[in-house]
C-alpha cells in the first residue's frame, strides 16, 4: 500500500496550486519534506492527476532511450528532474541511476542484464561457434567430398592408433628390459 493516499497528495498539490502556501510551509503544516511536496507538485503539473497515481507496472526502457536520456543530461545544461519531465519520466532518480552506471561501465552498464551468468569461459564459446560454422560449412560440401574427406579422416585416425600401439609395445620392452 502507498503511504499517501491519492486524495492526499491531491489536497497538498491544491493547496499550492491556491497559493495556500510554498513547498516547505505545506511541507510543515502537513508533516512532510519540502521536497515531497515539490515533487508532487512538479508530477501534477507535468502528467495531470494520473502523475500523482503509483505506477503498478515496471516499465522496461531500452538501451537507446536510456543513452538518450544520459546524453540530453550531459549536452544541456538541465536538471535531472527536468530531463525526466522533456522525456516523459515521472521518476528523475532514475536518471540519476542510468547515469551512475553509465560513468561506470560504460554502455554495457545500461543493458539489464537478466538470469545468471554464464560460466562458459568466453574462448570456448567463441570455440564452440567455430566448430558450427565449420560443421556449416561442411553440410555445404557435395557428398562426394564429404565422403572422401571421412575416409581421409579414418586413415589418418588408424595411423595414429598403429603409431600409439607401436609406441606403448616398445615401452613395454625397454621397461622389461630395464628390469633384467
Amino acid at each position: 500500500m502507498a503511504k499517501y493516499s491519492f486524495e492526499f497528495k491531491m489536497k497538498v498539490v491544491q493547496d499550492y496550486l491556491n497559493k495556500k502556501g510554498g513547498y516547505r510551509f505545506l511541507g510543515n503544516q502537513y508533516n512532510l519534506h519540502q521536497s515531497i511536496v515539490q515533487k508532487w507538485v512538479n508530477s501534477y503539473l507535468q502528467f495531470g492527476p494520473d502523475g500523482l497515481l503509483r505506477s503498478r507496472k515496471n516499465k522496461v526502457y531500452s538501451v537507446q532511450e536510456k543513452l538518450n536520456a544520459i546524453e540530453l543530461y550531459l549536452t544541456n545544461e538541465m536538471s535531472t528532474r527536468e530531463v525526466a519531465n522533456s522525456i516523459g519520466l515521472n521518476n528523475p532518480a532514475l536518471i540519476s541511476a542510468w547515469l551512475t552506471k553509465y560513468r561506470t561501465n560504460g554502455i554495457d552498464g545500461l543493458s539489464n542484464a537478466k538470469g545468471r551468468p554464464s560460466k562458459m569461459p568466453e574462448e570456448k564459446k567463441k570455440s564452440i561457434n567455430k566448430t558450427k560454422n565449420v560443421n556449416l560449412d561442411k553440410e555445404n560440401q557435395t557428398t562426394e567430398d564429404r565422403i572422401k574427406e571421412l575416409e581421409q579422416e579414418n586413415y589418418m585416425q588408424r595411423l595414429e592408433i598403429a603409431y600409439l600401439k607401436e609406441l606403448r609395445s616398445l615401452q613395454k620392452r625397454k621397461s622389461q628390459q630395464k628390469k633384467n
